[in-house]
């Protein structure tokens, strides 16, 4: 916490709501995101839930009297920087709401301070958390006291079909329907619209909404897909002006409790200070947060993570779309030293055969000497580790690299190369900086420092292999000395040997969850390994 928090008035926010007794949505999800965003909450309870991860299955709606009786208690001592309404149950409740709100605040602008209603209707599971009846009420007595008003777009049809007396609302099924809905909503008196995107995903190379018969799907991960994005859209009916809020849309089933958490964000900034667009930005940053660090807390729906940012994470969790953020952020981290390694001249001389035959007899023999000691490498890992599972994902690695030093020496042969050549071969300076540098690490360091130590020649050989096998302009067949080379890397094996690496290096960063200060320490491992297969490149063109 600041020291804002603990030394002065604290900021206070509000929530009118229902409560989950899950935990995941209603009030006790809107007072975890005030704690969690630094600000004093306080709760007036429209009605009690009796629900879990799997379904809502009683309603007990709080008598109207003693929801006006709370609130009134609340302002008259407490008062408050920020309110938020979500579940207010009945017509009863939402006028005694709006009365009670008019008596504390008849002269502002807008009546009412920094007021974020989520028209909290349907729950996740099916069931309905607002009587039909008090929809117009809704519309009529809280609307026109709202600065931000955040619906998804199936509440936004349904508050648009009730107020234009009809059945049935026009289909929201578009970024430019949603335009023209949000401007709908604002004409009935909320200042901004917050129309939420999270049900209309759409396809980010097309732009398109997924299809609703796929929608329920979605969150299924086995079932492959294109990658997906979410527009939350802002409408500031005081500027006429569009902002799109653009997200990665994350697949996943912890989504319990996103609208009441998100609404609750936005008052928790306001609150605090933060301009309405503003505030409610950062609300949409720390819900996708929440969403992707979410919880599975029971058999059914999963939770958000509102405390995600307390311990914050220097690497994301693994998701569909970027099952290794570990090794993605590192082979951002080190971009131009990858792309000299991955793009050296002596690969580009592999891809085209143009390779001098002598550079590369040179390499196999410095080669096979650097697979010796990165046999040890892996060895001292699975000496190092403290499970059987992490002794046993190390073995396999010095087991295939075994087997590859046996296809080693039959491919050296071909090349004329024979084994007592390649044993006593004298180990050049270029071998001794990178083997021993790796083997220092893995004395000195812990079994993630090894794992990125040995990092870069398994997964770059990997990329390189497939890349060169797959690039129209490689040079392929007999017409490439080098072919045979090229597909020895590109092989189910080789390729499995990486995919087990790379999982070791996950694991092991989500067990550690390092910080920001010894991520960079990691970074420079793996950057100073990058640099010495740089280094071996070097030695192997001009045979050093």
């Amino acid at each position: 916490m600041t020291a804002d928090f603990h030394d002065h008035v604290p900021f206070k926010a509000l929530t009118i709501a229902g409560s989950d007794s899950g935990g995941g949505a209603g009030i006790q999800a809107d007072l975890k995101t005030f704690t969690s965003l630094e600000t004093f909450g306080t709760s007036v309870i429209t009605s009690v839930t009796s629900q879990n991860t799997l379904a809502v299955d009683g309603i007990h709606a709080i008598p109207a009297a003693f929801v006006a009786q709370q609130l009134e208690a609340v302002l008259s001592d407490i008062g408050t920087n920020a309110i938020k309404t979500g579940m207010l149950c009945n017509a009863e409740i939402v006028s005694a709401v709006a009365k009670t709100l008019r008596k504390f605040y008849p002269d502002s602008e807008k009546n009412v301070p920094n007021l974020v209603v989520d028209p909290v209707m349907i729950a996740t599971s099916g069931a309905a958390l607002l009587d039909s009846n008090a929809i117009e009420t809704l519309i009529k007595d809280i609307l026109p006291l709202c600065l931000v008003l955040t619906p998804n777009v199936p509440e936004a049809e349904f508050i648009l079909a009730n107020h234009q007396k009809t059945k049935t609302a026009s289909k929201i099924d578009s970024l430019d329907q949603m335009k023209l809905a949000a401007q709908e909503l604002a004409r009935l008196g909320p200042s901004i619209i917050l129309l939420k995107g999270g049900h209309l995903p759409l396809y980010k190379a097309s732009g398109k909404a997924v299809p609703q018969e796929l929608f329920d799907s979605i969150s299924d991960l086995s079932i492959e897909m294109e990658e997906l994005e979410l527009v939350d859209l802002i409408w500031d009916s005081r500027t006429g002006i569009f902002t799109e809020l653009r997200k990665d849309f994350l697949r996943t089933s912890s989504t319990h409790g996103t609208g009441c958490t998100l609404s609750a964000a936005i008052a928790a900034n306001l609150a605090r200070g933060l301009e309405a667009h503003e505030a409610i930005t950062k609300a949409t940053d720390y819900i996708q947060s929440a969403i992707r660090d979410g919880l599975t807390v029971g058999s059914g729906k999963g939770c958000l993570n509102h405390f995600h940012h307390v311990v914050h994470r220097s690497i994301e969790k693994p998701t569909r779309y970027n099952p290794h953020p570990l090794t993605s952020h590192l082979l951002k981290a080190c971009k131009d030293d990858w792309e000299k390694y991955t793009h050296h001249a002596f690969v580009q001389g592999i891809a085209d055969g143009t390779l001098p035959k002598e550079s590369f007899i040179h390499y196999m023999k410095q080669d096979y000497l650097f697979l010796q000691t990165y046999a040890r490498a892996h060895g001292l890992g699975a000496f190092k580790a403290r499970t059987m599972a992490e002794s046993k994902a190390f073995a396999d690695i010095v087991v295939h690299i075994a087997d590859e030093s046996k296809l080693h020496i039959d491919y050296c042969a071909k090349w004329g190369i024979t084994y007592e050549e390649m044993v006593n071969t004298p180990e050049s300076m270029a071998n001794v900086a990178y083997t021993r540098y790796v083997l220092d690490i893995g004395m000195t360091g812990d079994l993630l420092e090894l794992g990125l130590a040995i990092a870069p020649c398994l997964i770059g050989y990997g990329q390189i292999g497939q890349r060169l096998y797959n690039d129209p302009n490689t040079l392929k067949g007999d017409a490439n000395p080098y072919w045979e080379w090229i597909k020895n890397y590109e092989m189910s094996d080789y390729q499995s040997a990486v995919t087990r690496g790379i999982a070791n290096l996950e694991r092991q960063c989500n067990i550690q969850q390092p910080s920001a200060h010894r991520l960079k320490q990691l970074e420079e491992v793996f950057r100073t390994a990058t640099r010495l297969e740089v280094s071996f490149w070097d030695m192997a063109l001009h045979q050093l």
